[in-house]
């Protein structure tokens, strides 16, 4: 048996994988291990990763093939790497391509491969059987018209991604130029790195791009890539934004950058139903019906328009109702945008048959290093349960114990802490609960922006925390979607959703825009010791783990929170 005991990893017949931190060669393998394997947990000492079958998926279709990701494991790892772990990689990769999907000239959606045994079995699983007009041959079985994304939804379920490559149904045309120099009269190019996301994406316009996802960090230029892509493609165009903040974004954007004008530009929101060559929606008005058991009333904005991209702005956050939508439109060409494949639902895998595989990632402390993003610095603050709380929190069921832990007033100490250590820098102070961030708005004398802070009053302030005449303000869950403050350098969280990793992405991303003087931006997870709060910030901790950041852990040692931290 080879055993290497200055590698720094251990790969186990579970398909799971430990990553010693302390370990030289901790970045270069961590890096490796996240091109095909997910982060489950990440303690002080060891990291765990698994290898999934959706994990290895995406690593194929991104160009990764078996041999490549043994070559990481072997290159890393103390000792021999389990027979059946090599099996398994060799298995799951092999099977993506297996089953492809093409296009006759007549129309007709085929399913071939070259194994017959194959098309044998998913012919007689019932779930496919459904799905099928009719088998053509051993080889070959012909798709029923409209069933192209459900077919593709029900063969993952079952072991057999599908790589499609029947092409798109082509758009209505539309002229968009992006502009050397923008109307603000600045010099604008594409960054190398956004540049290469676009064409890997676009892939010549041929059937191997046109659907897919891009996961770069949050101030990486996201809407610029989706405008890049825009630009290829040159086709009316369907943008679904997580809300109203974020459409109006992406309209300026398109006004300052892209040759579009305000007649080429429609929002389809409560406010206003416009529909032009480029459309901007929301996850919310996509959602709306007007009872629980009601059709959803706008989701025919899909077939409103010859689009001929859609793109999908924090797929992550893609409502599973529209999942269904996205199943019947599989002809059009598909863009994810995201931070984070993660979902807390788990549907991973409708988002890699409906909108794409992960076509291209860019690790976040990649583009830190290159100076694209801000350098930052993690730190959770741990804070005793004051006395007078304990009984109530004993007593309590795991919901109200985590509300309790969330709101624990010995925060407000440390977040005055904070604001006098930071008190030239521009600060979010981020939270779960209304009652708890109106309590810090009058105490700290600091607006607040909630769901129910109306459009116009939330563009006025934060146009004033942009310009600098605010330097603190307190966001509720809105700081998790699309907010652009390119100015904050400090977050201060003080309650989060439960053990969503996906929030702890949007909520980093809103201070990791590149600063004017310096690069450095400080994030502080402010959490109640020994509580609920403490075990799901351990997951929240995850996303920034993935990407390179590493926690720096303070315990208060007095339920006042003004002890210096030990």
């Amino acid at each position: 048996m080879v055993y290497k005991p200055e590698n720094p990893v251990i790969v186990q017949s579970d398909r799971s994988i430990l990553l010693e931190t302390n370990s030289p060669e901790f970045e270069s393998a961590r890096d490796a291990l996240a091109s095909f394997a997910e982060l489950i947990k990440s303690p002080e000492h060891y990291h765990t990763y698994r290898i999934s079958p959706l994990s290895l998926w995406n690593a194929a279709s991104a160009g990764l093939n078996a041999e490549g990701i043994i070559q990481k494991l072997e290159t890393y790892s103390k000792y021999d790497i389990p027979q059946n772990i090599l099996q398994d990689v060799r298995d799951y990769v092999a099977r993506y391509g297996r089953l492809k999907m093409i296009k006759e000239e007549s129309g007709d959606l085929i399913l071939v491969s070259d194994d017959e045994f194959l098309i044998t079995e998913i012919t007689h699983n019932r779930m496919v059987q459904q799905l099928i007009e009719v088998q053509l041959d051993k080889r070959r079985v012909q798709v029923k018209h409209g069933m192209r994304g459900r077919i593709k939804q029900a063969l993952i379920k079952i072991g057999y991604p599908v790589e499609d490559l029947a092409g798109y149904i082509e758009g209505d045309p539309l002229d968009l130029r992006v502009r050397e120099i923008t109307v603000a009269e600045r010099p604008f190019a594409l960054r190398e790195y956004q540049r290469d996301a676009v064409e890997v994406f676009y892939a010549q316009g041929s059937s191997h791009g046109g659907s897919g996802v891009l996961v770069l960090p949050c101030g990486a230029g996201k809407t610029i890539i989706g405008i890049g892509v825009m630009e290829k493609v040159r086709q009316h165009t369907l943008i679904l934004a997580t809300n109203i903040t974020a459409l109006r974004q992406w309209r300026d954007e398109l006004k300052d950058k892209t040759s579009l004008t305000d007649k080429d530009i429609g929002e389809y929101s409560g406010e206003v139903k416009d529909i032009r060559p480029v459309t901007i929606t929301t996850y919310q008005i996509l959602t709306y019906r007007k009872k629980k058991d009601d059709e959803f009333v706008h989701m025919e904005l899909f077939n409103l328009q010859n689009w001929g991209l859609i793109v999908y702005d924090e797929v992550h956050l893609l409502p599973a109702p529209v999942f269904r939508a996205v199943a019947d439109i599989q002809g059009k060409r598909r863009l994810g945008l995201t931070a984070t494949l993660v979902r807390e639902d788990g549907k991973e895998d409708d988002v890699f048959s409906l909108i794409g595989p992960k076509k291209y990632d860019v690790p976040w402390k990649v583009l830190e290093k290159q100076g694209w993003i801000a350098k930052a610095l993690c730190t959770e603050i741990r804070i005793p349960l004051p006395e007078a709380k304990r009984l109530e929190y004993a007593v309590a069921d795991a919901k109200a114990k985590f509300r309790i832990a969330s709101e624990n007033p010995a925060k407000f100490t440390v977040v005055r802490n904070l604001i006098e250590q930071h008190s030239d820098d521009n600060i979010l102070i981020i939270g779960q609960y209304i009652n708890q961030l109106q309590l810090l708005a009058e105490q700290f004398d600091a607006p607040i922006i909630t769901g129910k802070t109306p459009n116009k009053d939330r563009e006025r302030i934060y146009g004033d925390f942009k310009n600098g005449v605010l330097k603190r303000l307190i966001v509720s869950k809105v700081a998790n979607f699309a907010i652009d403050l390119p100015d904050a350098n400090v977050a201060i969280q003080v309650s989060g959703t439960f053990g969503s990793r996906q929030e702890e992405a949007q909520r980093l991303g809103r201070i990791l825009r590149p600063k004017s003087e310096g690069n450095f931006a400080h994030f502080y997870s402010l959490v109640t010791k020994d509580t609920k709060d403490q075990e799901f910030a351990a997951n929240r901790q995850l996303f920034l783990t993935e990407q390179g950041y590493r926690y720096k852990i303070i315990i208060e040692n007095s339920e006042k929170g003004d002890n210096t931290p030990v």
